[in-house]
C-alpha cells in the first residue's frame, strides 16, 4: 500500500489546532502515534480523512514545519499571565466565510447605490464613552426603560439585534462553524468580533455564550463599528482589558446598556449587593457581573467589595455552568444565523438571477433547494 511523506510538526500542529484529542485521533486512525515517531506513514486517503477531520488544506502537510496563520483582523484578545494560542480553524473559518459574506453585500449595496451609512468611524478613542454611548443609543433609536419592561434576555437580545440590523448593521449569530454543528464554537476563544465597513459592517457572536454575555459582547462591538476599527474580541463585562480600545469600547457597552444616572435612581443601597446585582442584572437585562461593575463605576460600592464579590459571583457562574448549559445556540433559523437583512438580499439576488445559487447556497449555509425556498418565504421574499 503506498504511504506518503506528511510532515510530522505539521501533524502534530493540525491536530493541537483543531483541538483534538489524541485518544480521539488513535481511535480514529489506528497507527497515529507511529506516524508521529516516524515509524509508519499515513496512506494518501489517511492524510485526506485527516485533513477533513482537522480542517487543513492537505498542501500544507508537505511542508517542512507549520505554516503561521495569523487571524486576518486585528486581535484584541488577551489572557493574562498565558499566550495566545493560534487562532482555531473554527475561528478562522467562520471569520473568512463572515467576510465572503460581507464582500457580497459590499459589492450589492454598490450595485444599488446604497448610500454609506454615517456612523461607522465617526467617533473617536478621545471621546468620552458616555457621549459615543448616547449617539450610538439615538442612532439605534433604543429605550433602556422600554428595555426594562421585556421579560427576558432573549427578548432583550432579539430587541437589540433587530436595532442594529434597522440601522444597517449585519449582526450574525451562531455556536458552530457555519451551519455544521460538529464544529461547535469555544467561547474560551472569543466572544465575537467586528468587520468595519461603511457599506456592510458586520458583527459577529459566539452563540455559545450566555443571552446576557451576549448582549454586552454586541454593545462592545457596536462601539468598534462606530470607531470604524474591526477586530476579534474576547471581552469579559467585569474585567478591565489591558489594550485601550477595549477598555473604551467596554465603556461604551456598559453605558449603553446600563446608563450610570439610570442607575442611581434605581439603586437600593440596603439591599445585600448579591441580592441587588440580580435584580439590576434582570431590570436592564446584563449580566450580573456587568451590574456589579457598574455598581463600583457610580462609586456605590468600593474596589474591595467590587473584587470580593466579583470572585464569589465567578464561582456561583461556574457552578451554574457545571450544572447546564447557560448559553445555547437559540438562533435556529436561517435569518438569525446570516443576519436577516444579509439573507433576504442574497436571496432575493438570487431569485432575480443575479447571484448564483451554488453562491448563494454556500454563502447561506443549506444545502437543498426546498430549504432555500422555505427560507425564502419565511423572510418575506417570497409570498
Amino acid at each position: 500500500m503506498t504511504t506518503v511523506a506528511a510532515s510530522v510538526p505539521v501533524l502534530r500542529w493540525a491536530a493541537t489546532r483543531a483541538r483534538l484529542d489524541e485518544s480521539v485521533l488513535a481511535a480514529r486512525f489506528k497507527k497515529w502515534p507511529q506516524w508521529l515517531s516516524g515509524e509508519a506513514r499515513p496512506t494518501l486517503k489517511q492524510l485526506e480523512d485527516f485533513a477533513r477531520l482537522t480542517h487543513t488544506a492537505i498542501g500544507y502537510f508537505f511542508l517542512p514545519q507549520p505554516p503561521t496563520l495569523a487571524l486576518p483582523v486585528p486581535d484584541f484578545r488577551t489572557l493574562r499571565n498565558e499566550a495566545l494560542r493560534e487562532p482555531s480553524s473554527d475561528l478562522l473559518d467562520t471569520l473568512y466565510l463572515c467576510q465572503q459574506r460581507q464582500d457580497w453585500y459590499r459589492e450589492h449595496a454598490r450595485l444599488h447605490r446604497l448610500p454609506a451609512l454615517p456612523f461607522v468611524g465617526s467617533v473617536s478613542l478621545q471621546e468620552p464613552p458616555e457621549v459615543v454611548a448616547q449617539r450610538l443609543r439615538e442612532t439605534l433609536n433604543l429605550s433602556t426603560e422600554a428595555r426594562r419592561r421585556l421579560p427576558t434576555w432573549m427578548e432583550a437580545l432579539r430587541q437589540l439585534i433587530a436595532k442594529a440590523e434597522d440601522a444597517g448593521v449585519l449582526v450574525m449569530v451562531s455556536s458552530v462553524v457555519g451551519s455544521n454543528s460538529h464544529r461547535k464554537l469555544d467561547v474560551a476563544e472569543f466572544r465575537g468580533f467586528a468587520l468595519a465597513d461603511e457599506l456592510a459592517p458586520l458583527v459577529f457572536l459566539n452563540g455559545a455564550d450566555s443571552k446576557a454575555a451576549q448582549m454586552f459582547t454586541l454593545a462592545h462591538e457596536l462601539a468598534h463599528v462606530w470607531l470604524g476599527e474591526s477586530g476579534v474580541s474576547d471581552t469579559q463585562a467585569g474585567e478591565v482589558p489591558e489594550q485601550h480600545i477595549e477598555r473604551w469600547c467596554n465603556q461604551v457597552a456598559a453605558e449603553l446598556l446600563m446608563p450610570l444616572e439610570e442607575l442611581r435612581a434605581t439603586h437600593q443601597p440596603d439591599a445585600p449587593i448579591p441580592n441587588e446585582i440580580q435584580r439590576l442584572a434582570y431590570e436592564f437585562k446584563v449580566s450580573t457581573l456587568v451590574a456589579l461593575r457598574r455598581l463600583f463605576d457610580a462609586g456605590l460600592i468600593d474596589q474591595a467589595a467590587l473584587w470580593q464579590q466579583y470572585r464569589e459571583e465567578q464561582e456561583r457562574l461556574r457552578t451554574l455552568k457545571e450544572r447546564g448549559r447557560t448559553g445555547g445556540d437559540f438562533y435556529r433559523s436561517l435569518g438569525s444565523r446570516v443576519s436577516k437583512h444579509f439573507a433576504r438580499a442574497l436571496i432575493a439576488s438570487t431569485l432575480e438571477g443575479l447571484t448564483s445559487f451554488p453562491d448563494a447556497f454556500r454563502m447561506l449555509g443549506v444545502r437543498k433547494t426546498a430549504t432555500f425556498y422555505e427560507a425564502a418565504r419565511e423572510l418575506g421574499v417570497l409570498a
